[in-house]
């Protein structure tokens, strides 16, 4: 039987509809349901949560979280599984794989080859997914654990100032990558003019010091007290961090008022008038 010549251009009439429905792409790469760009109408993106990062979405027009984790499982599922994290329902049996939130398969701080630290191997992946490349294997796993870096002065001392007798603190918060020894030392100078750096506490009975991890992780916080403050007290006191990597110093100086340089002015006793 012959083959009517009407077939050939009804499937040319359905082939576009067809496209549609399954959701093929067009030329270009953009899908026919994609439309013209309209970035006004696009949702505002604040900041990707770990270990997304910020991409263009399918269509090429607005920007959004690609493969965050915490996110929802139909967003973003190409560059989720390519970065490795997987989704699951909130609850085991209470809906079907896929519908829940989104977290990395492989837990625990990445260092890359670019030297930087990654939240987890997901959030390196998609860093190399959609950073531009100079060839493939440009960005990968360097070690495990976070990259290690020089002390890193996040607080410095601040300035202070008392009276004798009063106490006084200083504190510094140092960060670095292996957590760094941290130490505080008194500047002087010798008779020679030179400049000298005396540990502390020392023979002072009257200074403490105190060194513990945090605020956050890779950081140190570092306090000395001076209690009573004494007029010798008075100086330059160094923060000193160090690591295998490098070191850090900051300064601060503390002032002090000898209320024994003040004397109270006597008033007469109303008996020396009588």
């Amino acid at each position: 039987m012959p083959r009517s010549p009407v077939l050939f251009p009804l499937l040319l009439l359905l082939l576009p509809p067809l496209a549609l429905g399954l959701g093929l792409r067009g030329a270009g790469g953009r899908r026919p349901q994609c439309g013209p760009c309209r970035p006004e109408f696009c949702p505002a993106l604040e900041r990707c949560p770990a270990p997304g990062i910020a991409a263009r979405d399918e269509c090429g027009c607005c920007v959004r979280c690609l493969g965050a984790e915490r996110a929802r499982a139909a967003e973003g599922g190409p560059a989720r599984a390519a970065a490795g994290l997987v989704c699951a329902s909130r609850a085991t049996g209470a809906a079907p794989e896929g519908t829940g939130l989104c977290v990395c398969a492989q837990r625990g701080t990445v260092c890359g080859s670019d030297g930087r630290s990654y939240s987890s191997v997901c959030a390196l992946r998609l860093r190399a997914r959609h950073a531009p490349r100079a060839h493939p294997g440009h960005l990968h796993k360097a070690r495990d654990g976070p990259c290690e870096f020089a002390p890193v002065v996040i607080t410095p001392p601040q300035s202070v100032h008392n009276v004798t007798g009063a106490p006084v603190y200083l504190s510094c918060e140092v960060r670095a990558v292996p957590t760094p020894v941290v130490t505080w030392r008194k500047v002087t100078q010798s008779p020679e003019g030179t400049q000298v750096l005396e540990d502390l506490p020392g023979d002072h009975i009257n200074i403490a010091v105190q060194v513990r991890g945090g605020p956050s992780d890779h950081e140190a916080t570092a306090w000395i007290l001076i209690n009573p403050l004494k007029k010798e007290d008075e100086g330059v006191y160094q923060c000193h961090s160090a690591n295998a990597v490098g070191e850090a110093q900051s300064h601060g100086t503390v002032t002090v008022v000898d209320l024994s340089q003040y004397k109270a002015p006597r008033f007469p006793a109303p008996d020396d008038h009588m």
